[in-house]
């Protein structure tokens, strides 16, 4: 399996490298921040962890396994779809092996597939926010969804253009909480393989997230779409919005300035 980021061509016209190839950042325009914004997809982007419960609840009911959806949103949420599988059949007492794992995974990915096509709603706000930081900042998503989801949501709701890097399932070794495909996208964007010397705040949802964010040294910025608000302070959450909704991207500003 390779792994490094997947590389789009930027909105300045440079391809961006993998960070194992990287050698220095990107050519940025004189008034580009170079703070990074890293979003996570799936209830930061796009409004469908409901989607993706109801599609591993019903892929884990046919092996006799019952998730409920408050157990989804409190252990599973911001997993990838391997470490669902794993973490569902481990509550259960129940032994896995890699094919049936793959199998499952697949089964998952089709339902969720299914659930989607006939709408995919967006967050509150994402897409002016999305512009109007891709005129300020560099961006990346950074997701523990197949990179196939990714394309199709950023391609639906119209997001595809303004992200110059893209770190999936397949682009890693390990899932959040492991901060991995953070620092891969922060290469990726700067330059820097180091870690980050260059401030990045990640926008996420998810507790595991949260977690990455911390192990990388980001600040974190968190919407309440599958937490409330006081869980994620209490988790450290450097930042707590409802949704993008009234916000700007100026307003994170403050949670790098003591990192330069």
């Amino acid at each position: 399996m390779a792994i490094g980021a997947t590389v789009w061509r930027g909105r300045y016209g440079a391809v961006l490298p993998a960070p194992s190839l990287a050698g220095r950042p990107p050519p940025a325009p004189p008034f580009l921040d170079m703070t990074a914004l890293l979003f996570d997809l799936n209830g930061v982007l796009v409004d469908d962890e409901d989607q993706h419960y109801e599609a591993l609840r019903a892929v884990l009911a046919r092996e006799q396994i019952a998730l409920t959806r408050e157990e989804y949103y409190a252990g599973f949420v911001g997993f990838d779809d391997r470490l669902c599988v794993v973490e569902a059949f481990r509550r259960a007492n129940r032994t896995l092996v890699a094919e049936h794992i793959a199998t499952l995974v697949d089964a998952k990915a089709q339902a969720y597939r299914d659930l989607v096509a006939g709408s995919l709603r967006m967050v509150p706000g994402a897409a002016e926010f999305v512009e109007q930081a891709a005129g300020k900042f560099r961006l990346a998503v950074v997701s523990g969804s197949p990179r196939r989801e990714i394309h199709a949501a950023l391609e639906r709701t119209g997001l595809q253009p303004y992200f110059d890097v893209i770190v999936a399932s397949e682009d890693v070794r390990r899932g959040k909480p492991d901060p991995e495909g953070l620092l891969q996208a922060h290469a990726a964007l700067t330059g820097d393989r180091r870690g980050p010397a260059e401030p990045s705040i990640v926008i996420e949802d998810s507790l595991p997230g949260l977690h990455a964010a911390g192990a990388a040294g980001m600040s974190c910025a968190m919407l309440t779409t599958s937490h409330d608000a006081n869980t994620l302070r209490r988790a450290g959450a450097d930042l707590v919005w409802e949704s993008f909704a009234g916000h700007r991207p100026e307003e994170l500003l403050p949670l790098v300035e003591g990192r330069r």
